[in-house]
């Protein structure tokens, strides 16, 4: 099964970008996932189930302990199939 996550982190600051939008950040680019697309007000990436999972997890946690007050996420299934490792 393979999974989409949109993502954003708050509080805003529109000069810089605060410490917890970068851990999130660092989570989903380092994480095993395809797709990945980070921008200012909003964050996309695509991969398999565990390894979207895997990464939201992290997501929540290193985001929270950085200051996010409000993650806000959706994760949608966008192919039904099983692919290797998924099951």
């Amino acid at each position: 099964m393979r999974l989409r996550v949109e993502f954003t982190t708050e509080p805003f600051d529109l000069d810089e970008a605060p410490a917890h939008a970068l851990a999130a950040r660092e989570v989903i680019e380092t994480a095993e996932l395809d797709a990945v697309d980070v921008g200012p007000f909003g964050n996309t990436a695509e991969g398999g189930a565990d390894s979207v999972l895997t990464a939201v997890d992290a997501l929540l946690r290193k985001s929270l302990k950085a200051g996010a007050t409000r993650i806000s996420l959706q994760v949608n299934v966008i192919d039904d199939g099983f692919g290797e490792g998924d099951r």
